[in-house]
């Protein structure tokens, strides 16, 4: 991504929904949607809202187990469709979350990820305040992914209610690249 090194506390903003108007990098755009595109029943709702003075993406929803399911998300796509983001300058992903106290996940795609069940996957808890959570690359987990993670071919980053039945509600604030 950078011709020269970057220095440490370098962050590559990708987006910000305490701007005003929202910020979403040039060719990225926000999805949300559930295990009901491949028939589960769980519930997923994203909006904009102000959650603890600060303004996020917010996603809610019920997690459900149920006829095959298990996922709610909303997820960021880097580049226009089929074209990825070369992150191979920045250590991992920064975002700003506020939560339930609940585990949730944080996916990532490149275009090693053919299935839709392939990804690279890293769990955190989202506390019931605001707090910036720092994922390093080396703490992604490949599942039933060949490939190394490719930090130079990312497509989509992540942020899902995860095969477990329970209440979802997680806002970001912000995501962004950064060093060090």
């Amino acid at each position: 991504m950078a011709e020269k090194p970057l220095l440490p506390g370098s962050r590559l903003v990708l987006s910000d929904f305490g701007t005003t108007p929202e910020y979403v990098a040039p060719g990225a755009r926000w999805l949300g949607f559930s295990d009901r595109v491949m028939g589960g029943v769980s519930d997923a709702r994203v909006a904009l809202a102000e959650v603890a003075g600060r303004r996020g993406l917010r996603l809610t929803g019920r997690v459900t187990r149920d006829n095959g399911g298990g996922f709610i998300q909303v997820a960021l796509d880097l580049a226009p469709r089929g074209g990825v983001l070369d992150a191979s300058g920045y250590d991992g992903f920064e975002f700003w979350v506020h939560g339930n106290d609940e585990d949730y996940n944080v996916h990532l795609r490149t275009p090693d990820c053919r299935w839709y069940d392939q990804s690279y996957r890293h769990s955190f808890r989202a506390a019931a305040r605001w707090q910036a959570v720092r994922v390093p690359w080396t703490a992604f987990a490949p599942n039933d992914v060949p490939a190394p993670l490719a930090t130079a071919r990312l497509q989509r980053f992540a942020v899902l209610g995860w095969m477990r039945e329970f209440v979802a509600d997680v806002t970001l604030g912000s995501v962004a690249l950064y060093v060090g």
